[in-house]
């Protein structure tokens, strides 16, 4: 896909939708057609509309057209110019919704194994959520993240050297949360954007974070120019992926290089201080435990009765590591200030 132009709250696109293998097959193409031209046109559309569950409003709404939704999309597919709310569903999306339930019936008659439809297995909906096990985990994992910094914030003092730099990188972690909860509810190019974005902004953060701690109190003008780097980094990663191709391969490529940078650095530093620091082997858990959950993403399976995929398995073996992760957070951070305060050199 690729962003033509930015206007106002007119978001102008050009796409090429994705394509697998199930929304490939003439069967399931030919159902969205036959489906749109009885259902998506006149007083059928109108019955659709108004025949919809209160609780879709939630994801923008299928009453009342637009009115409710605060940006546009202008989607040229095919040849044809289609405008859909950046986050509501629409009559066409339900047809599809249905058709490759229809087109999955028969794979599997078939003994096929089941395709993938545009990038993504096929999800029972339940109310709003297009995929709701990784909806949910994606909130648990944003209220686990707040719980901690909560709790990190009444027992750190402000004094702390790490405290400013450990709840940015939370704020940026839980607007990351928040995207990919608002993602796994609706798909669109919109929410897809922000949760990708924003999944790579807590990954170079984690990398700012991780230069502060081992380098900046000693040599803060070598933190602040690092994190200058990765401004100018995630400004041109995201750049290219909104202006010029939003590949997928080149983002997983860049977000795997930039979280294995981070790990080495992490047990690097760790390794140092094993002597010094009785809490170091929390640290070393975790970066071990979110890189090797990552893994999880490689199996890719067809969702267990329609709900748990791979990505969903994965968002919700993450919720525990929050706790052992502030654990160590403020154990160093108390730390940190006992260090400061009887002037022994900083680690």
């Amino acid at each position: 896909m690729e962003l033509r132009a930015l206007l106002g709250g007119v978001l102008l696109l050009a796409a090429a939708v994705r394509a697998s293998q199930g929304d490939k097959e003439p069967v399931y193409r030919d159902c969205v057609k036959l489906c749109v031209r009885t259902n998506c046109t006149g007083a059928r559309l109108r019955g659709f509309e108004s025949s919809q569950p209160n609780y879709m409003a939630l994801t923008g709404g299928w009453r009342n057209g637009c009115s409710r939704c605060c940006c546009f999309i202008v989607v040229i597919e095919s040849g044809v110019v289609n405008v859909f709310s950046a986050n509501s569903w629409t009559c066409r999306d339900d047809c599809r919704y249905h058709c490759m339930w229809t087109t999955v019936g028969l794979y599997q008659a078939e003994g096929h194994r089941v395709p993938q439809f545009h990038g993504k297995w096929p999800f029972t909906r339940f109310l709003c959520f297009e995929e709701p096990i990784s909806a949910l985990a994606s909130l648990l994992n944003g209220i686990a993240c707040l719980l901690m910094l909560l709790r990190y914030r009444s027992t750190v003092p402000r004094q702390s050297p790490m405290y400013q730099t450990i709840t940015a990188f939370s704020l940026v972690s839980l607007n990351a949360w928040f995207w990919s909860t608002v993602f796994h509810t609706r798909d669109t190019y919109l929410t897809e954007k922000m949760d990708y974005f924003c999944a790579s902004a807590v990954i170079l953060y984690s990398i700012y974070l991780c230069c502060v701690r081992t380098l900046g109190l000693r040599r803060p003008t070598a933190s602040s120019l690092v994190g200058a780097l990765l401004i100018l980094a995630f400004t041109s990663h995201v750049s290219y992926l909104t202006f010029v191709s939003f590949d997928y391969g080149y983002n997983m490529a860049a977000n795997a290089t930039i979280g294995l940078v981070n790990l080495l650095w992490w047990l690097c530093w760790c390794w140092q201080n094993r002597r010094t620091l009785p809490y170091w082997w929390k640290c070393v858990v975790v970066v071990v435990l979110l890189h090797g959950l990552a893994l999880l993403e490689l199996l890719d399976f067809p969702p267990l009765l329609w709900a748990l995929d791979a990505h969903a398995a994965w968002h919700l073996s993450t919720i525990p590591v929050h706790f052992l992760f502030y654990s160590f957070l403020i154990d160093d951070s108390l730390h940190l200030l006992n260090t400061e305060k009887i002037g022994v050199k900083l680690e």
